[in-house]
């Protein structure tokens, strides 16, 4: 490095020396800017560290004005400072005071001088400061001075993150890395939790920064880069779908990755400026985060994700540790945060202590979601880099019914909650005295609530909501969970366990409803311009006839002297639903010949989900022995929205007059053809929604247990009659496509109704 005294490893072992001195923070931080300087042969060293609100702060400097310090602020943008701070990226420069961003700040001194080098103070790509170098001289900086001062910003990045610059920090000017944060997401399962910070996988800590031995590292981190080669290579020539839930077009980017020449070069280049090799890692990583996170091409953005999960595999094998996190015991009131969960990894965990679940991915539909409100845990998805703006520890509110997140909480946000939780506890205690209460309405009208499950957790429900039944059990949630396909002996004990469960309450099996989003993880994914209406659920059933065959067999044997009610998911045509009840019949045929014992009843029905089905409604209802109103996905297809695209899928209203209209032709034709029909989408658990469906006729629904409270206490105290002439008269004179929803609040509102 030119004109450096002793070079970045000097210098790196220096710092090491201060960081262990018994010396207060600004003693500490003075007497690195002091060493930094003279390494460097700059007049200037100064530190500005990252506040709460955003401003960026002098803390320490030598060649500076010392008065300046705690005094000379800037906003991000503002300035030479605050322009790298925005960036994130080094900014070299032979005389400042000409870059267009030179901001003259009198009380510093500065202006005699013009060479000038500053870098971000990053760590998991936040940025936490700006480290600058000055010299009075017109000079330029190399790239090896670049590299050095990049490598000292790290190790000042530890000193910030441990949070020790607090104790100097000037009242009411807390410092950025542990400012409270307020993350807005997307509601996943309700409920409010309030506790602290378990990361699902857990990102290494890395401690010893500064090498004792370069060529040993560079070592340790060649063969490193080698291994995690060799075991992603291994596995996409051994031909697996999937390893932890890793798809082979996930594994076949982590291997471009792993050969990308400038990503390799970067890490040795750390090393060499006196980093060890897991340091180099996460130094590199650092950057490319910060880079990446200001990037708006979702491509792009997307991509962070693997780079991310390679940086961890490498740092795991640094480091010794397991490539998948062992499972540790979970602390009191934990709050799980993630990137990605399948369903299987957060059953892994105990559930007594988990207070809830926070997901970088995810949305309202998927599985994890499903899981998570069978359990009953509050949990918000699509935080965005949620994982990396938390460590393990700290404080967290999770509120799953406004789908925000709260991440260290000043005193009166963390008691505004604890309110809030109380009043939902005694709410919900309410909604239990009502468990034994028929669901009838004013005007007598009787209603049928029933659960959606998918668990065997969910079948506790039963009792403590007084539901009548399952009115949609998800039988792909076991081979989702499951490491290979279960066999029908396995499947058949699950049903077998549900049936026991329920007692004499009725269970709907909804037959595997895969392809799409739900990829069983030990399947070849079908690569599709679009999952959700391609080769999915009786699609994939009536092409692979094995499969269906096997899981019907295993009802049918499960069900042996019970009553079995079975749907089929995604039919679209009268056609599937004849084809699919014909498998059926020879399953049951198979299995009376060969004298098994069946079911006393069998009652075959399908999900109304595909739009073609309204224009074949009278065919369907005579074929079907029921049907059962899918409206998640009626919805989705009604409007052409993906219901995962944030974009669109608030744009349409499951109250319009479309959706209604459309939904009431289903419930007046199955009533014409003595066919009953169930609402077992998300609209039925939702109370304003459920008072709609009433209106329209619907008499059965099937929801989430938390649902059932709510839209029972709205029932009791609804007249379906009143409601049922507000809405038929509504819904015959709109001739656009406005929606009910204030006709209908403002229905419940004079009528007293809980919605």
């Amino acid at each position: 490095m030119r004109g450096a005294l002793g070079g970045p490893r000097v210098l790196l072992r220096r710092l090491r020396e201060i960081m262990a001195e018994p010396v207060n923070a600004q003693a500490r931080l003075d007497r690195i800017v002091v060493l930094i300087a003279g390494n460097m042969v700059a007049e200037v060293c100064s530190v500005y560290v990252m506040r709460a609100d955003g401003t960026l702060e002098l803390y320490a400097t030598e060649g500076l004005n010392r008065e300046a310090v705690h005094l000379t602020t800037m906003r991000a943008g503002e300035g030479l400072v605050g322009l790298i701070a925005k960036e994130a990226t080094p900014l070299a420069l032979a005389d400042a005071q000409s870059h267009p961003a030179f901001s003259y700040k009198p009380e510093t001194g500065e202006e005699i001088y013009h060479g000038f080098l500053g870098v971000p103070i990053l760590r998991a790509g936040d940025t936490l400061g700006v480290l600058v170098v000055q010299n009075r001289a017109r000079r330029g900086y190399n790239e090896e001075e670049i590299e050095a001062l990049q490598t000292t910003a790290m190790v000042v990045a530890e000193m910030i993150a441990s949070g020790e610059l607090q104790a100097i920090a000037t009242p009411g000017a807390d410092i950025a890395v542990k400012r409270p944060l307020s993350l807005k997401g997307v509601m996943l399962a309700e409920g409010v939790g309030l506790g602290h910070v378990v990361l699902h996988e857990p990102r290494v800590v890395v401690k010893n920064l500064i090498a004792e031995n370069v060529d040993h590292e560079i070592r340790r981190l060649e063969t490193a880069i080698a291994e995690v080669r060799a075991s992603i290579d291994e596995l996409i020539d051994r031909g697996d779908v999937v390893h932890g839930g890793e798809h082979r077009e996930v594994l076949e980017t982590f291997r471009m990755f792993a050969h990308d020449q400038g990503w390799l070069r970067r890490m040795r280049e750390a090393v060499l400026s006196g980093l060890t090799a897991e340091a180099a890692v996460e130094r590199v990583q650092s950057d490319n985060r910060a880079r990446m996170l200001r990037q708006t091409d979702p491509y792009l953005r997307d991509r962070l994700h693997d780079l991310d999960d390679l940086a961890n595999r490498l740092l795991r094998r640094l480091s010794g540790q397991d490539l998948v996190a062992r499972r540790e015991a979970l602390p009191d009131n934990a709050i799980l945060v993630a990137r990605a969960m399948g369903p299987a990894a957060l059953l892994d965990y105990d559930r007594s202590q988990l207070r809830g679940l926070v997901l970088e991915e995810g949305g309202p539909t998927s599985h994890i979601a499903i899981v998570a409100r069978a359990l009953g845990i509050p949990a918000v998805g699509e935080v965005e880099t949620i994982t990396t703006l938390v460590e393990a520890g700290d404080a967290i509110i999770v509120d799953g019914v406004a789908g925000e997140v709260q991440v260290r909480p000043k005193p009166d946000v963390e008691a505004a909650y604890g309110e809030k939780a109380r009043v939902r506890a005694r709410r919900q205690e309410q909604y239990r005295r009502l468990r034994e209460v028929p669901s009838v309405t004013r005007d007598g009208v009787a209603i049928e609530l029933q659960l959606n499950a998918g668990l065997l957790v969910d079948l506790s429900h039963l009792h403590e909501t007084g539901a009548e039944g399952i009115g949609l059990f998800r039988t792909e949630i076991q081979f989702m969970v499951a490491e290979r396909m279960p066999s029908t002996a396995e499947q058949q004990k699950l049903y077998r366990t549900v049936l026991d469960a329920a007692g004499g309450a009725s269970v709907t099996f909804r037959t595997l409803d895969i392809g799409g989003d739900k990829i069983l993880p030990y399947m070849r994914a079908v690569e599709e311009e679009n999952p959700a209406l391609g080769w999915r659920a009786i699609r994939i059933g009536l092409d692979r006839p094995g499969l269906l065959r096997s899981q019907i067999r295993a009802l049918l044997k499960a069900a042996a002297g019970r009553r079995l009610k079975v749907m089929f998911p995604m039919v679209a045509t009268v056609d599937e639903f004849a084809r699919a009840k014909a498998l059926a019949e020879r399953e049951r045929a198979y299995l009376e010949r060969h004298g098994h014992a069946l079911p006393t009843q069998i009652e075959l029905g399908v999900m109304v989900e595909v739009p073609s089905l309204l224009f074949q409604i009278d065919e369907i209802a005579r074929a079907a022995d029921f049907l059962s109103v899918g409206s998640n996905d009626l919805m989705q297809f009604l409007f052409a929205a993906d219901r995962e695209n944030r974009q669109v899928a608030h744009r349409f209203d499951s109250l319009s007059v479309p959706a209604l209209r459309a939904l009431r032709v289903v419930a007046r034709h199955a009533e014409a053809a003595g066919c009953p029909v169930t609402v077992c989408g998300e609209i039925g658990g939702r109370p304003l929604d459920a008072m709609a469906l009433i209106a329209l006729g619907f008499r059965r629904f099937s929801m989430s247990p938390a649902s059932i409270g709510p839209v029972k206490a709205m029932l009791l105290a609804l007249d379906a009659g009143a409601v049922a002439k507000a809405v038929t008269s509504a819904l015959d004179l709109k001739g656009d496509d406005a929606t009910l929803r204030p006709v209908l609040a403002a229905f419940a509102a004079r009528h007293d109704i809980p919605v």
